[in-house]
């Protein structure tokens, strides 16, 4: 024992920490059974790393290589403990994994807490919570663990009552592993007590509904019926109480929904069945099992690009690592689940998975299939596509602009709003707006803005209202980088309706066109005058087609970047490319009208007039209080 290392500490939670188990001990799942699955499914995964880790060291399984998780209860004692001969853990593994939440997003997780207990308990469900789930029925809970490798004497117990601090100390236990042993609270006064899981039979039941697929023996102390006493009583024999084989290496026949969504729950840590399932085993030049889930509900940390996700992957049923990204590409990160390879090395490393042939093929088959489930979806059960669409478009649409191969197939799987429809849901396809499009229409118009309400109002979609032209509304932040690579579908080309000149192509008519020339020749000097008076502020001025009720808007020329998206980069501290924007006005307006005859503070009106057109399409003035001493000036002068 050194001095750095005492006999017995006292340790704060993290503050988050302090405020999850709050929200837990009172009683937000609505399903207390919950902590045995959670309990189990770190059992098996600390089993599941010794296994891969003995793979170099075959002396960390210290002559015990058959891996299990036992259970058991002492009704006297109300204690309920699940122990493990997994990889264990040391002291300064108990004080991260036990003492804090390392998981990102917890801040954001506890910003939507409302104090419902059935909308926060789908929250917490979203966030995952693990080991904590023990005190949903404990008033204090006790971990005793030794990392395979370490003598007995470093063996660590770990002990907290949940109200904000925890013990750890050094003990000696011979055995590697963890055991968890569960002091159960006491009946509270609605009736409440945990003390039905001091029963076989339920704990049983409990493991057999949740833990069925673990891959692992679940083992439990037999019990006979004694009759004379009228109690089960234990003979002192262990037996499994689960299947003990990998859901994954079963025939599909044999498994139940309810069984691959409690398969789903436990690898995810989720509390809501998944959306969809596919299990399949592909055969060929490489072989593998996969069983892949979309979830229902997105986590908060969907976007947080620091966070590790991917599938878990196993090599001929050994655990070789949980968050294997590179088996799926990065706008799928949202899918859960596991790949089973029968081709791959059990030692094998991300670095290799990186390389590999293999991991190619097993990438491209399961970015296929799973976009076969979305399409399922999206033709068969349109409101479940609308849900998920709701969770994860925004992600998919990335994939429009990393995934070539699949641009295609992606395209008609993407949703927008519309001036078609009403209100902000994006429900409306490509091929929805192709079937609607007008006689002689060649091109899809869109326009994008910081909302659905913006984008209607937007000056740029006036002439499009006024013929009755349909235009996609693009209101995420990923659409202005998706649609840099992604520019047709189905012949047709995207065109912004805020992008150089008005190409109405068969929906101009000629008369149309030479009115708009003879507006341009007739507005020669007026427009040499203003181009003069914001040489500093718009690279051009001219008379535009796309107006009819506003004075003037702001276009970007053709190969610059739109104004939407200067602002999103120097929203996200980027520097945006320097280029100005081409100012266009409405010759029939009154405004335009006025501004022909005005000679006083002309150059003060040119410069109100192209404020008022960066406002309308939702961009900042760079100086807000000269435009109001501006617009009082003017008022005043008119006046």
């Amino acid at each position: 024992m050194t001095a750095s290392t005492p006999e017995k500490q006292t340790l704060g939670f993290q503050t988050e920490v302090k405020q999850l188990l709050n929200l837990m001990i009172h009683s937000l799942y609505s399903n207390r059974e919950i902590f045995l699955r959670e309990l189990i499914s770190n059992a098996s995964d600390a089993c599941d790393k010794l296994r891969f880790t003995a793979l170099d060291n075959e002396a960390l399984y210290e002559g015990d290589g058959e891996l299990k998780i036992d259970i058991s209860f002492n009704k006297e004692a109300r204690t309920v403990t699940i122990s493990d001969n997994g990889i264990g853990m040391d002291r300064q593994e108990c004080v991260d994994n036990l003492g804090t939440i390392a998981r990102s997003g917890t801040k954001e997780f506890f910003s939507h807490v409302t104090g419902d207990k059935a909308k926060d308990s789908n929250l917490i469900g979203q966030f995952g919570v693990g080991f904590y789930s023990a005190f949903i029925v404990a008033d204090k809970v006790t971990v005793r663990t030794r990392k395979a490798g370490l003598d007995a004497a470093d063996a660590v117990e770990w002990e907290s009552d949940g109200s904000g601090e925890f013990s750890i100390s050094r003990v000696i236990k011979a055995g590697r592993g963890t055991e968890i042993e569960l002091h159960l609270r006491a009946a509270d006064g609605d009736g409440d007590d945990p003390a039905d899981f001091l029963s076989g039979q339920t704990l049983r039941r409990v493991v057999r509904q949740y833990s069925d697929h673990i891959g692992l023996p679940i083992r439990m102390a037999k019990e006979r019926w004694d009759a004379e006493k009228s109690v089960y009583v234990q003979d002192g024999e262990l037996e499994t109480v689960n299947q003990a084989s990998a859901l994954w290496t079963r025939s599909k026949n044999e498994i139940t929904d309810e069984q691959y969504n409690e398969f789903y729950k436990a690898i995810s840590h989720e509390f809501v069945d998944p959306m969809a399932h596919t299990h399949n085993r592909v055969e060929g030049r490489t072989e593998y099992t996969q069983l892949l889930f979309i979830p229902a509900k997105a986590p908060f940390d969907l976007y947080d690009r620091q966070q590790k996700r991917g599938l878990k992957l196993y090599v001929k049923r050994v655990f070789i690592m949980d968050d294997a990204e590179q088996l799926l590409p990065g706008y799928l990160r949202f899918v859960r689940g596991i790949i089973d390879s029968a081709d791959l090395p059990l030692n094998v490393s991300r670095e290799i998975l990186q390389e590999s042939r293999d991991v190619k093929a097993i990438r491209e088959g399961s970015t296929k299939r799973i976009l076969s489930m979305l399409e399922d979806l999206a033709e068969n059960k349109k409101e479940q596509y609308a849900e998920f669409w709701t969770n994860f478009g925004s992600v998919l649409k990335e994939g429009a602009g990393e995934d070539f191969a699949n641009q295609e197939r992606i395209a008609k799987l993407l949703r927008f709003a519309s001036t078609s429809t009403e209100g902000d849901a994006q429900t409306v396809s490509l091929a929805d707006y192709v079937s609607r499009l007008k006689e002689g229409q060649d091109k899809i118009y869109y326009a994008t803005a910081d909302n659905t309400k913006a984008g209607r109002n937007s000056p740029h979609l006036e002439v499009f209202h006024a013929k009755g032209i349909e235009v996609l509304l693009m209101t995420d932040r990923v659409d202005e980088w998706m649609l840099s690579y992604f520019s047709e579908f189905e012949g047709k080309e995207l065109v912004s309706v805020a992008k150089g000149a008005v190409d109405l192509g068969a929906l101009s008519s000629e008369e149309e066109t030479k009115q708009l020339d003879e507006a341009n020749k007739a507005n020669e000097d007026l427009l040499g005058k203003m181009k003069q008076a914001l040489a500093d502020k718009a690279s051009d001025v001219k008379v535009t087609n796309r107006l009819v009720d506003s004075p003037s808007c702001l276009v970007s020329k053709d190969g610059d970047v739109s104004g939407h998206l200067q602002r999103l980069l120097k929203q996200a501290g980027q520097k945006a490319p320097d280029s100005k924007p081409v100012l266009e006005i409405n010759p029939a307006h009154p405004f335009i009208a006025r501004l022909k005859i005005q000679d006083a503070n002309f150059d003060q009106w040119c410069h109100l007039l192209f404020d008022q057109a960066l406002l309308a399409e939702g961009g900042q003035l760079e100086d807000p209080s000269a435009y109001v001493r501006s617009v009082n000036a003017l008022l005043l002068a008119g006046a």
